[in-house]
């Protein structure tokens, strides 16, 4: 299996040489190159074609959600997670308005940010209970949208409640006693029936519908 091949965008070298150091225990993940800006990060993706781009969301130029932005129009496939110091959540729906698969805290331990990209890798992108809660509280009364009719079956109901909660697939796949092949399957169908990109986008919808309890 060729290893996930990964750029890595920071205009902090200590902040690379971090990730770099986290990342080389790994055998499936390969860091094949790095760039210290939004700039670097467009002609670097053009020249290397990675497959994940970590990508700081606080530089001088051109920052990270700009960058995040001009990259996934030109190269949809590229998976792109934010790094950040930061867990405002504001720029977590920034993020992945501009077309990011996911969120990583910088400050986190480095066998969560190996779980976390393996996720990444395995197309799972999962959620954490932490950051579920921090989604039901932004959204107050004055934004919850106008109501449509739930087109989920009784079952994606059931999975579409477990990922609002933060469940991984494993989790999932315990709890409804189905494999996590089903769970994966559930879960794309979810999407596409929403139009809806990823969990994180998944759980806020379903908590502005009231399809899930708060």
């Amino acid at each position: 299996m060729q290893p996930f091949r990964i750029l890595v965008v920071d205009d902090h070298a200590h902040a690379r040489e971090a990730i770099r150091e986290i990342l080389s225990s790994y055998e499936n993940f390969e860091i094949v190159g790095e760039a210290k800006s939004g700039e670097e990060a467009i002609e670097m993706t053009d020249q290397l074609m990675p497959d994940l781009i970590l990508m700081d969301i606080n530089m001088p130029g051109i920052g990270g959600l700009e960058a995040t932005k001009v990259i996934k129009e030109a190269f949809p496939y590229v998976k792109i997670v934010i790094i950040t110091v930061s867990d405002e959540i504001t720029n977590l729906f920034e993020a992945l308005k501009k077309g990011a698969q996911g969120y990583l805290l910088k400050n986190i331990q480095p066998s969560a940010w190996y779980e976390y990209l393996q996720a990444v890798a395995l197309d799972e992108i999962p959620m954490s209970e932490d950051l579920a809660v921090r989604i039901l509280q932004e959204l107050s009364p004055k934004k919850q949208a106008d109501k449509t009719e739930n087109p989920l079956s009784k079952r994606e109901q059931e999975v579409l409640d477990l990922v609002a909660k933060g469940h991984t697939n494993k989790h999932i796949s315990s709890i409804l006693n189905i494999s996590e092949y089903t769970v994966k399957n559930h879960l794309k169908n979810i999407l596409q029936k929403l139009h809806l990109e990823n969990r994180v986008q998944l759980a806020r919808y379903a908590y502005e519908q009231g399809w899930v309890e708060k």
